[in-house]
């Protein structure tokens, strides 16, 4: 079993205090909040390309790096970060080949059915005004949805004028990032 194998391990990281090469307080040394994508590619791949180390940002993470909505988990942690932590810039990074390019909802719902997911739960949804085509599409290019994640930071009525917020992509591949979004 995978999980019992990384806590076999971490028995060990513990025993052998590896830990204390990572040591750090929770203020981010850059002060600064990446927003990227859960790409299993980009665990490393990203702070490598950037010289990110432990401890100089704040990242979170979610399908996509996408923000539909001024008031979902990701905006309330930024403002967190903001407010909390003194971070004074956002990155929202997404990535070329990204998974949610393209989502198509009705082979999502086929997929869920085939894994056990009752067509009655989902009907629930829809009576409890949850619109899942709505929640789960993806987007046609990468540069818009960071766009459009850019600005809904951006534009939030409680983040402070002097925070600033930029967009940029990367290929997963080589690492090279390109700027969507600069801000002044």
């Amino acid at each position: 079993m995978r999980l019992e194998e990384m806590l076999k391990y971490n028995e060990e990281f513990v025993a052998g205090k590896k830990y204390e090469a990572y040591k750090t307080d929770s203020i981010p040394n850059k002060r600064m909040v990446v927003f990227t994508c859960m790409e299993s590619r980009l665990v490393e791949l990203l702070p490598k390309a950037l010289n990110i180390q432990n401890g100089d940002v704040k990242m979170l993470k979610n399908a996509g790096a996408i923000i539909r909505k001024p008031f979902d988990s990701i905006m309330k942690s930024i403002l967190v970060a903001v407010f909390n932590l003194k971070a004074e810039e956002v990155v929202v990074i997404g990535h070329h080949d990204c998974g949610m390019s393209h989502v198509d909802t009705n082979a999502l719902v086929q997929t869920m059915n085939d894994k056990g997911i009752d067509e009655k739960t989902l009907h629930t949804l829809e009576h409890a005004g949850i619109d899942f085509h709505e929640e789960f599409h993806g987007f046609d290019t990468v540069e818009e949805s960071i766009q459009q994640s850019v600005d809904i930071i951006r534009n939030h009525p409680l983040l402070p004028t002097y925070v600033k917020v930029h967009g940029l992509v990367i290929d997963p591949g080589t690492g090279k990032v390109d700027i969507v979004a600069k801000d002044q």
